[in-house]
């Protein structure tokens, strides 16, 4: 079992090997002054030749070393402090019943009524492109500095995941085209889609680059579909477990979470992965990809046995403005155990870096569909638990609005 420790090693050791991907041109003239002066032969005309080696090597290593600095000091990074204008922006035209979330201090984000039911009630067919993602040129002159702003101090691996292509929606399921995902790795993401949470200035010009106009919007200031953008756009993936005897299952998220830190975040959450590619068979839909991701998530946060799950349903998906506009899906678990028994077990030592406990709370999901069909938000709804209107995370609200939605819709 990983350590506190090993975990913080290994995420040093994933930066700088990403760093190294980028900045290569430098340890190799590095590399060449070093065998230059390990070389050096004790013969005079031997001599003067390794010496002119040398020098010219030690020139080239500083001409570098002042292009590197040069353009890791080009930029300044700040935080954006204004949410994204998620109500002055035009959706997808593709997008026939979109609704726009704000959460005060927290986040904004669109999802649409119209692409909840399709994946509610449709088998959508889905596969995995065989190019992996690549950051564009714009993106790879940036990323290696990039990512260290974009970390936030949080303690991040770049480990392999699943980026979406396509949105999910109900036309392109009746023309026949399956949704398209790609394999990426976690930093892509840092140095794409997370790059619109950063106010970007030129040191020199004083220019602030807008990303979220460059990068999110088309051509017409409309919210740009995923086909259209060049960023990962990683899956994020939400469930919200429901106990034997009705409990919500929550997660206290520490300071060390990239995104929503010390947050509530939903029984499970994160990222798609190829690993759950693994156990579909060759006709699989884009739902048994997501639930599989689900599952994993809730049995590495939660401490649940899978034996202990009886089913998870995929009943939402949004898009996630100020992180890039990724793509969020959201789901609901059943339980086949009591919260008195979840709540009694600890946090793995590999999640308590992330995971702060688990706790529970009652909600009479009756009721908060009836309020969420009056009126579509969550935060002004009675039945939404006041813990969760307080503290909870972007992922957590959309997810048990979502839930909320169809369990409303399946009783009626």
């Amino acid at each position: 079992m990983p350590t506190k420790t090993g975990l913080r090693i290994r995420a040093r050791r994933d930066y700088w090997n990403f760093v190294v991907k980028y900045e290569w041109p430098i340890l190799l003239t590095i590399m060449g002054v070093v065998l230059g002066v390990v070389t050096i032969l004790p013969s005079a005309a031997a001599l003067a030749l390794s010496v002119l080696a040398l020098a010219l090597g030690i020139t080239s290593l500083m001409l570098e070393y002042r292009n590197l600095r040069d353009r890791w000091s080009s930029f300044t990074f700040s935080p954006v402090s204004e949410l994204f204008p998620v109500h002055e922006t035009p959706s997808p035209p593709s997008y026939t019943e979109p609704v726009r979330h704000s959460f005060p201090n927290r986040a904004t984000a669109i999802t649409d009524n119209a692409i909840d039911r399709h994946l509610r009630q449709a088998a959508v067919p889905a596969l995995v492109e065989d190019e992996p993602y690549e950051l564009s040129a714009s993106l790879r002159a940036t990323a290696p500095q990039v990512l260290g702003e974009t970390a936030q101090g949080g303690v991040i691996f770049n480990g392999p995941v699943l980026g979406l292509a396509d949105d999910p929606l109900p036309t392109a399921a009746a023309a026949g085209r399956p949704v398209r995902l790609h394999k990426a790795r976690f930093f892509d993401g840092q140095c794409s889609n997370e790059l619109c949470r950063m106010t970007i200035a030129h040191r020199k010009t004083g220019e602030v680059l807008d990303l979220r106009q460059q990068v999110l919007l088309d051509s017409a200031g409309q919210l740009a579909p995923l086909a259209e953008t060049d960023l990962a756009n990683i899956v994020g993936v939400s469930t919200i477990a429901i106990t034997a005897d009705q409990h919500v299952v929550l997660i206290e998220q520490t300071a060390k979470n990239s995104a929503s830190a010390a947050l509530l975040a939903p029984s499970g959450s994160g990222s798609l992965e190829p690993v759950d590619l693994s156990t579909l068979s060759p006709t699989w839909t884009l739902q048994q990809l997501l639930i599989n991701g689900m599952q994993r998530e809730l049995v590495e946060e939660c401490g649940i046995k899978s034996r202990e799950i009886i089913d998870t349903q995929v009943v939402g998906y949004g898009r996630w403005l100020e992180r890039g506009a990724k793509p969020e899906f959201f789901g609901v678990t059943r339980l086949a155990i009591a919260a008195e028994q979840l709540n009694a077990r600890r946090v793995s030592s590999a999640e308590e870096l992330y995971t702060g406990g688990v706790l529970s709370v009652m909600l009479d999901w009756s009721a908060l569909a009836e309020q969420l069909r009056a009126r579509d938000d969550v935060l002004a709804a009675p039945a939404c638990p006041t813990i969760v209107r307080q503290r909870g995370s972007l992922p957590l609200l959309l997810a048990l609005r979502a839930a909320a939605l169809a369990i409303g819709e399946s009783t009626r």
